[in-house]
This record gives structure tokens, C-alpha cells and sequence, in this order.
């Protein structure tokens, strides 16, 4: 049996996904465990930034930590309010200078259809592996996060930036094109990015997942509300474990709670 409090799989991007938690006292690959009935259970809860056994409010963190740290603030979600370029800080400028200051990549990515986002350039490509994208492509990189989010919003009058969840785990393909998206949305940056952009052409990025059956009407697992929960694990994509009757575990949506694995 394995316990421990659960964060957001670590990914390594290979001919398939490789899945892996990382507890305090264990490290388990998760793809091993395909096609075994395994059993998860509810045990509590372990705030990620101060270890208090509080209820979780959002992200892994107990209410406290949440309005105080500066890794949830509301430029962490809307890049367009990053304000460490201006020298102005939010909650901890030397955090935010280190995060916001680095180059950021403006992508395409697909996983229920064509979202635009935003991410940090050393996150690529596993911000789209974490959001369970099939296929992904770089439109622009830029030297900062609120140039990289004045463009994202410009972008999101025409494209998505949101995922729905239960069609992307039902999808296992698609054809369409998102080199020629990337072009077409090279128009749409405002001018004060557009100059800014790097002349280079980027190459669709691929990602194959461990998913031995899609599930065809996906239902979400409540582990705190059920305690406990049985069943063949049969897939994993973003970062939800996917079973065989159709129920997925976001494990992203579960951070700071405390559970057990056991293998039958």
C-alpha cells in the first residue's frame, strides 16, 4: 500500500507518456499500474505550502496560504495583470520577477478542440501534456508574461482558452491543421507584440498517452464525498487516472488531498 498527499503527476514526454506520483516516502509509476484493479482511498488533507491538516481551499493550499502566496495570484491565471516589468509587486517581487521576467511561449494547443494559452517557456511541452492537448504548436515567444498575455487575450476573441474536460478525454485523434492556425493567428497579435516576435516557423508537437480505452461518457470521481473508490485503471491523459467503468480522477483538482493506493 502506498499513502501519501497527492500533487500533479510528473511527466516524461516519450513514445507514450510516462506518469509518475511522487509521495514523501514513495515514487510510483503510474503506467505500471494499467489494467490492475487498484483501490484509492480518502485520508485526509495536507496543505502543500504550510503541511496543516486544514480543509484545502483551491490549488493544494489551505485558505491562508492561498491569499498569501505568491504563486496563486491572479496574474498566475490572467498573464495580461503581470506587473514585474513595471518594477510594481503583487505579493513578493522577487518571486514574481523570477517567474514573470522569463521568456513565455504563446500556443495552439488541441484537446477538445483549439485553445489558445500561455506558458513558460521551461514548461514546454508538459503544460500541454498536462492539459491532455493530442497536438500543440508554438506561435510566438516573447520576453515576458504580460506581453505574452496582452497577446493571449487578443487571440481569445477567436479562439478558446478553456478545455472541456470530458470531450477531451473521449479523443484519442484529429486532423486538424495547426500549423496553418499558427499563421493565421499571427495576424491577430496586437502590434506591440507582433514586433517582438521571433521570424522562426514551429513544427507541431505530437503526444501519445497511455490510454488503453477512452471512456465514452466520463464521470468524475469525488474521493472526499465517496472515501473510497475500486477499479481497472485503463488510461491516464492530462492528468486524470481514467478506469474501466468510465470514471476519471483528476489528480490536478485533488492536490493536498491525503489518500492510499492499493494494488488487488
Amino acid at each position: 500500500m502506498f499513502q501519501g498527499v497527492l500533487t500533479k503527476m510528473m511527466v516524461e514526454n516519450n513514445d507514450q507518456v510516462d506518469y509518475f506520483l511522487n509521495f514523501k516516502n514513495d515514487f510510483i509509476h503510474m503506467n505500471q499500474l494499467l489494467e490492475k484493479k487498484i483501490k484509492l482511498k480518502f485520508k485526509g488533507y495536507e496543505c502543500l505550502s504550510c503541511q496543516s491538516d486544514s480543509e484545502i481551499y483551491r490549488q493544494g493550499y489551505c485558505k491562508k496560504c492561498f491569499f498569501d502566496l505568491p504563486n496563486t495570484a491572479q496574474w498566475i491565471m490572467k498573464p495580461e495583470l503581470s506587473k514585474a516589468h513595471l518594477d510594481i509587486e503583487e505579493r513578493d517581487l522577487e518571486y514574481e520577477k523570477a517567474v514573470q521576467l522569463k521568456p513565455h511561449i504563446v500556443y495552439l494547443a488541441f484537446s477538445s478542440e483549439i485553445k489558445v494559452g500561455v506558458t513558460r517557456k521551461n514548461q514546454v511541452p508538459f503544460r500541454w501534456i498536462d492539459q491532455g492537448a493530442i497536438k500543440a504548436v508554438q506561435i510566438a515567444e516573447l520576453p515576458n508574461r504580460y506581453l505574452a498575455g496582452i497577446s493571449e487575450v487578443e487571440l481569445k476573441k477567436y479562439y478558446s482558452d478553456k478545455t472541456n474536460w470530458r470531450e477531451m478525454l473521449k479523443i484519442d485523434s484529429t486532423k486538424i491543421d495547426l500549423e496553418s492556425e499558427r499563421i493565421n493567428s499571427l495576424k491577430l497579435f496586437p502590434k506591440e507584440t507582433l514586433k517582438l516576435c521571433t521570424e522562426q516557423s514551429y513544427k507541431e508537437f505530437t503526444i501519445n498517452y497511455p490510454v488503453k480505452r477512452y471512456p465514452v461518457k466520463p464521470k468524475s470521481l469525488n474521493i472526499i464525498k465517496e472515501n473510497s473508490f475500486s477499479g481497472e485503471l485503463v488510461g491516464i491523459k492530462g492528468q486524470y487516472l481514467i478506469f474501466s467503468d468510465d470514471t476519471v480522477f483528476n489528480i490536478r483538482s485533488n492536490e493536498g488531498v491525503v489518500v492510499s493506493i492499493e494494488m488487488d
